[in-house]
């Protein structure tokens, strides 16, 4: 596909990017760590001003999205280390090549820990509040900081003026920004805006294309027993099942990733269920789950077995989610709740 200009929505991420080269070592721990050289870039994270290596050369990484996200800026060669990819590691390898994910360095299988994020000597660590950020463990942006470490947080994640719900803009924003950044942040500024501009070109062509009489719901269910964890107005889902031509069935909770009643999801009536697919509790197990609820076993969605599983790494805030996308749109299609539109996924990541 033709590289083509920076469109607007990755402009409102440009517009946050503020240059300052030479400007001495940080003194503010809120102001990150401009790394040995000195130079550095001040940059807008999550509606704080940071500064940053310039360029960062050594990455940890933590989650199969925002390992997605430097992967798709052409930045793996920067990664130090990385954890939390889970199962994610199939559908990666299917976007971004089977070589370039096996070749990743995996410094944890599970949740970093401060001391495994300084043996891999970072200058830069990627990861986000409820994504790797743990305050009681003292993994914080600014506990890095004060060890000369910078930190991006995942904007998807970036906190709401109440301290603990999630979201500040909405997902296909978040996604743009944090890829516009990552490319300024590790030199790859060309492949970002490319990124870009890929994921516009094919939502604008998802948003174009015919939409139902009568808006099918989607619930997106991650996981759970006595309740679903799902995601709001501001997670990735939200992005995923509007483009896809849908209504997600908790667009009305104002956070990203949270728990919700049964009740509530029996309430919306969802056409079609949607699955996180990683380890913990297997898509049959959810299944399982759905067929004996009292709240959810005589759903439509449950009885007719309309279901899709994707990888996490498609859910959360990702340019998986455009395939996602893509991949939701096919299979509403499928099951007649959706006009046939000629769209094909990119890529199948269905497990």
């Amino acid at each position: 596909m033709a590289v083509r200009p920076v469109s607007a929505l990755a402009t409102v991420a440009v517009l946050a990017l503020t240059t300052s080269c030479d400007a001495g070592p940080a003194t503010d721990p809120a102001a990150g760590s401009p790394g040995a050289t000195g130079a550095s870039l001040v940059l807008d994270n999550c509606g704080e001003e940071r500064a940053y290596p310039d360029p960062a050369e050594r990455l940890y990484v933590y989650d199969g999205g925002m390992i997605a996200m430097v992967l798709a800026v052409g930045a793996a060669d920067a990664v130090a280390g990385i954890s939390g990819l889970q199962d994610d590691a199939e559908a990666l390898s299917r976007a971004y090549g089977a070589d370039v994910v096996a070749d990743l360095p995996v410094a944890s299988e599970d949740r970093p820990t401060v001391e495994n994020v300084l043996l891999q000597r970072p200058d830069l660590m990627l990861a986000g509040w409820n994504y790797g950020w743990d305050e009681d463990a003292g993994l914080t942006p600014d506990g890095l900081a004060e060890r000369g470490i910078a930190a991006w947080t995942l904007t998807e994640s970036c906190r709401q003026g109440d301290g603990e719900s999630r979201g500040v803009v909405d997902p296909w924003t978040a996604l743009s920004t944090d890829l516009t950044a990552l490319g300024r942040l590790t030199g790859h500024e060309d492949d970002a805006a490319a990124r870009v501009a890929d994921v516009e070109e094919r939502l604008a062509r998802l948003r174009q294309a015919p939409r139902a009489e009568e808006t099918p719901t989607v619930f997106l269910f991650d996981s759970g027993t006595t309740s679903p964890f799902t995601s709001g107005s501001y997670g990735g889902p939200q992005g995923v099942i509007d483009a896809a031509g849908a209504r997600n069935a908790t667009e009305d909770v104002a956070d990203t990733w949270t728990t919700v009643s049964w009740e509530r999801v029996a309430a919306a009536r969802p056409d079609y269920i949607a699955f996180v697919d990683y380890p913990g509790q297997s898509f049959e197990q959810k299944v399982a789950v759905l067929r004996a609820n009292p709240a959810t076993r005589d759903l439509p969605a449950v009885r007719e077995e309309r279901f899709l599983d994707l990888p996490y790494a498609a859910w959360v805030s990702s340019p998986l989610n455009i395939d996602a996308a893509e991949q939701l749109r096919a299979a509403l299609e499928e099951v007649d709740l959706l006009p046939d539109s000629g769209i094909e996924p990119a890529h199948d990541l269905r497990p």
